[in-house]
C-alpha cells in the first residue's frame, strides 16, 4: 500500500463437507455417482476495492484505473451565458458524448450539468471521484473547434480538435492505465529491501519500512517472536525460488526467500 504496509489480497479456506452435508449439496462424479461436495470460502471482494483505493489514490481523492472506471470521461460545458449553454455548448457536449461512447464501446461518458456551481468546484467534484478524464468545453473551445482534456492522475492537459477526440480517447485511456500500473510496480520495487541478517532486517523496518526480502526457515514460534519484536510477519514466498541461503533469524542453511512486512 501507499504507506508501505502489506494487505492480504484474498483468503481461501477449505471448509470440508459438513456444510454440504447439511444442505445436501452434491455433484455427479465421472463414475455417475452422487458425491457430497467439498466446499471452499474465498474472501477477495471489499478488500480488493480498499487495496485499489490505497494503491492509486492521492490527497485530492480517488484515482480510478480507466478499465474499471464506470465513467471514463466527463464533459463539462462551461459558460456564464445560459443561452449559449443551451444553444451551443450542450448540443456539442451531447454530440461528443455519443461519439465517445461509440469509440469506447459502451456508456462510459457523462455530461456535468451542475451549472449552479463554479467551474473550479465542478472540476474538483469529478477529481475527487477519480474520473480518469475531464473534458472542458467552453465558448473559446467551441469557437476554435477543440476541447481541453485533463488527465486525473497526472493533471496533464491536452488541447484536442473536437473532430479527433473520439479517435484519441481510447489511446489516452490505455496510456493512463499502463502508467498507473507501472507506477505501482515501481513503487513496490522501490519499497522492497533485502536483509541478510536479523539486525539489518530490524533496521530496515525501523528506518524505511516497506517489504523486506530475506532468507527464512524459522518455525511458527519464530514468526511470532519476530512479529512481537518488529510488527512484521511473513507475507509470501516468491513462486520462483532460484536459490537458498542462510536463515536471517535462526542461522540455518537452506532457507527460502521470504517477503516480510507490517500488514493491515
Amino acid at each position: 500500500m501507499g504507506d508501505g504496509k502489506a494487505l492480504q489480497m484474498g483468503t481461501s479456506h477449505e471448509l470440508g463437507q459438513n456444510f454440504a452435508k447439511v444442505f445436501d449439496i452434491t455433484y455427479q462424479s465421472t463414475e455417475g455417482v452422487q458425491e457430497t461436495c467439498w466446499t471452499t470460502s474465498w474472501g477477495s471482494s471489499t478488500r480488493l476495492i480498499g487495496a485499489l483505493i490505497m494503491t492509486h489514490s492521492d490527497d485530492d481523492g480517488l484515482v480510478l484505473p480507466p478499465r474499471i472506471a464506470p465513467v471514463k470521461a466527463v464533459i463539462l460545458p462551461i459558460s456564464t451565458d445560459e443561452r449559449k449553454i443551451e444553444a451551443e455548448l450542450l448540443p456539442e457536449a451531447e454530440r461528443m458524448s455519443r461519439e465517445l461512447d461509440v469509440a469506447l464501446g459502451g456508456r462510459y461518458t457523462a455530461i456535468d450539468r451542475q451549472f449552479h456551481m463554479r467551474p473550479g468546484d465542478r472540476f474538483f467534484h469529478h477529481l475527487q471521484r477519480g474520473v480518469p478524464f475531464r473534458i472542458e468545453l467552453g465558448e473559446r473551445e467551441i469557437a476554435e473547434g477543440r476541447a481541453r482534456v485533463v488527465r486525473r492522475d497526472t493533471g496533464e492537459k491536452y488541447d484536442i480538435p473536437a473532430a479527433d477526440l473520439a479517435g484519441r480517447m481510447p489511446g489516452l485511456l490505455d496510456e493512463m492505465q499502463d502508467a498507473m500500473l507501472a507506477r505501482a510496480i515501481s513503487f513496490r520495487k522501490e519499497r522492497t529491501s533485502f536483509a541478510a541478517d536479523y539486525e539489518e532486517f530490524k533496521a530496515i523496518l525501523e528506518e524505511r519500512g516497506g517489504f523486506v526480502e530475506t532468507f527464512f526457515s524459522g518455525s511458527t514460534q519464530d514468526e511470532k517472536k519476530i512479529k512481537e519484536d518488529t510488527g512484521a510477519s511473513p507475507r509470501c514466498m516468491p513462486l520462483e525460488q532460484t536459490d537458498t541461503g542462510t536463515c536471517m533469524y535462526t542461522g540455518k542453511a537452506g532457507a527460502r526467500r521470504t517477503i516480510f512486512a507490517k500488514a493491515y
